[in-house]
């Protein structure tokens, strides 16, 4: 049975989906109780994998099936395999990928409108992330990298705000970019890359695991470390890199590419903005961790310094336009792009410390982002405004949503008790220490980076004294004697997100006994494979 849990884990929304297409629209009360359902019977799965997992032994729970197999004469056979693993980049993005999944769900818990089609693309959309953050082949990676995209246009397109149409095109053609850089390298890597086999013949594979050793590289082709091709003055790998860089820095969002990011969210449904954030982003740093630096480690070390400085502009850049927006869903999207950034920093650094950081980080954003759109999802649903000036005094009024602000704010910020702490200082030692450990990130990077959090007090500490001090007021709209407080629904899904934060903020261990096993075997093969290609 444990052969077939990955599977299970991807394929249970899928026939949850398939399920729901064949009840009729008007029992709204059965698509949403299909839906929670395979949520929870995902998260048992997910119990059964952790049970199973051992930090230690690299990937688990491996299934291997041949899913291509075109014989191409001369030049040989093209493979691509059905081919999942988890190990311990991927299981804590897994569960949190289960944990938001069921809190976006139970959020949709009120949709009213086309309840069908949005379960269905929930659903669907729950599928393709857990595959991407499973599959360890290249086309198979793209192909739920991809199916991620469609779901996510609609739900934007469809229940998203007034301007719900340019967010999600423009969310569309910003990703779509990114994939056909991704696709371009894709391409390039199945002809370099040749599986081992007896027969005497080239079999161009897909695999992320042959591609990530140089041995595998066919001699002369285009990719291969051995076969320095130039173009424009650039070596062809170090294009790759750049390339697969610079598509996945688009999904992050990294400075520049970011513009998108506050558009999608702004007009996204409440819901919709939590998987966006918790879990999309994401998606971007995982490219980055499981493809692009270990197939091209030599470019990984020599450009680490230029992926340090992109991450320290987008930890300011972002901090920066957070304290200029009067939006809250906004101001939440650019402190994304902002801790962001720091994922970027400590994987530049490449030490342990700066590995597992940016992981932690990973976690620790995708939990606390929740909080902070499902608390501006209720501002939403009560005024039907977002403007952080037209607000007031609400402490008076809503004392229990102003305490899972409270805490929200202060987890964000990186207050020590919170997963916020853990991560960004986790990544600041990686930083100061990588000069002297590898010589790839400069202790002014780290020094510069500190800057973003005292941004992040400077405009969450703003929002508070704005918001929920003074004299109760709703500008624009009259004085409202009574503003509802929070309910129990609304708790229910607070409370689980904000408690994972303090306990993963308290009990760190909980999570690095899986990464740091990750973590010193990413660095030995980036820095040792890189090394010896580059020298």
């Amino acid at each position: 049975m444990h052969q077939y849990l990955l599977s299970a884990l991807i394929f249970t929304p899928l026939i949850a989906a398939s399920i729901a297409l064949f009840i009729p629209r008007t029992a709204l009360r059965t698509f949403r109780l299909v839906s929670v359902a395979s949520s929870l019977l995902q998260i048992g799965w997910l119990v059964i994998i952790i049970r199973s997992f051992n930090p230690a032994s690299g990937l688990q729970l491996v299934e291997r099936y041949t899913w291509i197999s075109l014989d191409l004469g001369g030049w040989g056979y093209l493979k691509a395999e059905y081919l999942l693993g988890v190990d311990g980049l991927s299981l804590p993005l897994l569960c949190l990928t289960t944990g938001i999944m069921l809190i976006a769900t139970i959020s949709s818990w009120r949709m009213e409108r086309n309840v069908k089609g949005y379960f269905i693309l929930m659903l669907v959309l729950n599928a393709a992330i857990v595959g991407t953050f499973t599959a360890l082949d290249f086309l198979l990676f793209y192909l739920f990298f991809e199916f991620m995209l469609l779901p996510m246009f609609f739900l934007i397109g469809i229940w998203g705000g007034p301007r719900r149409e340019y967010a999600s095109i423009k969310f569309f053609l910003y990703t779509l970019v990114g994939s056909i850089l991704i696709l371009i390298v894709m391409i390039a890597l199945s002809i370099s890359v040749n599986e081992p086999t007896h027969s005497g013949r080239l079999v161009h594979t897909f695999s992320m695991i042959h591609m990530s050793n140089p041995l595998n590289f066919i001699s002369n082709s285009i990719l291969d470390p051995n076969n320095v091709q130039v173009l424009g003055g650039i070596p062809a790998r170090s294009w790759a890199f750049i390339l697969l860089f610079v598509g996945f820095a688009i999904k992050l969002p990294m400075v520049p590419f970011h513009t998108w990011l506050p558009d999608a969210h702004v007009e996204a449904p409440t819901p919709v903005s939590v998987v966006l954030a918790s879990l999309l982003l994401k998606i971007g740093a995982y490219g980055l961790l499981r493809i692009v630096y270990p197939i091209f480690p030599e470019s990984a070390l020599e450009m680490g310094w230029l992926v340090a400085l992109f991450g320290l502009v987008s930890i300011l850049y972002g901090a920066l336009n957070a304290m200029a927006s009067k939006d809250l869903k906004r101001l939440i999207a650019f402190s994304s792009v902002s801790h962001m950034g720091f994922v970027l920093l400590g994987l530049a650094s490449l030490t342990a410390e700066g590995v597992s950081g940016a992981v932690y980080q990973l976690v620790s954003h995708g939990i606390i982002s929740a909080v902070l759109f499902l608390l501006a999802g209720v501002l939403q649903d009560r005024t039907h405004d977002r403007q952080i000036d037209h607000y007031s005094g609400l402490v008076s009024r809503m004392p229990v949503f102003f305490s899972f602000v409270l805490v929200a704010f202060f987890a964000s910020m990186g207050l020590p008790g919170f997963s916020g702490f853990i991560g960004e200082i986790f990544v600041l030692l990686g930083a100061f220490r990588s000069n002297s450990a590898n010589g790839l990130v400069h202790e002014s990077f780290a020094i510069i980076a500190t800057f973003g959090l005292v941004l992040a007090a400077a405009y969450f500490l703003w929002t508070l004294q704005r918001m929920f001090f003074g004299p109760f007021d709703l500008k624009g709209k009259g004085r409202i004697s009574q503003l509802a407080d929070l309910d129990l629904w609304e708790k229910s899904m607070l409370i689980p997100l904000c408690a994972a934060s303090l306990v993963l903020g308290i009990f760190p261990q909980l999570l690095l006994n899986w990464l740091n096993p990750f973590a010193e075997a990413f660095i030995q093969m980036i820095i040792s494979t890189g090394k010896s290609l580059t020298f």
